[in-house]
């Protein structure tokens, strides 16, 4: 008859019960531009490198990982006293290059006397990307914002306008006629409402909690007010061409915080 140490069945059990709780499950892949949610226990504590994030009640935080980080990713979690250091490597990307000609030249290169407006909008966009709130929408599936979409654009591509090479784009450009309707990818609060910014034109940002934040670029018309709360799929705007833009189109970002990553890894599209 078999023999079974009950004590060392008793500790394996309690060791497997022990790494699996402990464990922190991760939604999402660690390549450039990538969007993370992670799964722990309540009451933990997590930072990102060194970067102190917030956990939900029930245990979900969040993370980006930008477009050209090359070195690895640190988390950190301190649970009930003890904690533990989790290293994960970061796929590199290949970026697509695109050209974009007939563009005004004073939006490629503006002149000296926008350069004010420019530094006070892009001041304005940076503080509606840094808000920290307590919401929780992050955590929900996000809803393309145009029916039929069709991409001509997509996130990290080294871009040359009128010949010149400039900063990559950060998002998704969709291409469609003006005046289609705008829908809200995931419920937020509206943080900043511009009808007229030098390069997006009418630009709207929501933030959706812990750090994450989507921004709608090039709109003909805004239909909501700063500070208002919108639910997925509510129609928050119109299709335009306006800012630095050769056609009606919708661009489209998600940020966490200052870091840009890729809308595709939300939304279920193909390239």
């Amino acid at each position: 008859m078999l023999k079974i140490d009950l004590k060392k069945l008793i500790f394996f059990l309690a060791l497997l019960i022990t790494t699996d709780a402990f464990a922190i499950n991760f939604e999402g892949k660690f390549v450039q531009g990538h969007f993370i949610i992670g799964k722990t226990e309540p009451d933990t504590k997590i930072w990102i490198d060194k970067k102190r994030v917030k956990v939900t009640g029930n245990g979900y935080f969040v993370f980006g990982i930008g477009r050209d980080r090359k070195y690895d990713v640190i988390i950190t979690k301190e649970f009930e006293g003890k904690k533990e250091k989790i290293i994960k490597k970061v796929k590199k990307r290949k970026y697509k290059i695109q050209r974009i000609d007939g563009l005004p030249e004073k939006k490629v290169t503006p002149p000296k006397e926008v350069y004010e407006r420019i530094k006070r909008e892009n001041k304005i966009i940076a503080d509606a990307r840094a808000i920290e709130s307590n919401l929780t929408f992050f955590k929900n599936k996000f809803i393309t914002p145009l029916e039929n979409a069709i991409v001509t654009g997509v996130y990290g591509s080294q871009r040359i306008l009128n010949g010149k090479p400039k900063w990559p784009h950060y998002g998704i450009d969709f291409a469609a006629k003006e005046g289609t309707k705008i829908k809200a990818m995931l419920d937020g609060t509206a943080t900043m409402v511009e009808p007229n910014l030098f390069y997006t034109g009418g630009t709207l940002i929501f933030d959706h909690g812990h750090g994450v934040s989507t921004l709608y670029m090039h709109m003909q018309k805004i239909f909501v007010k700063k500070g208002e709360k919108v639910k997925q799929g509510q129609i928050i705007g119109t299709v335009g061409s306006t800012g630095r833009s050769t056609g009606p189109h919708l661009d489209v970002r998600l940020n966490w915080f200052g870091t840009r990553l890729d809308p595709m890894t939300v939304l279920n599209l193909k390239k």
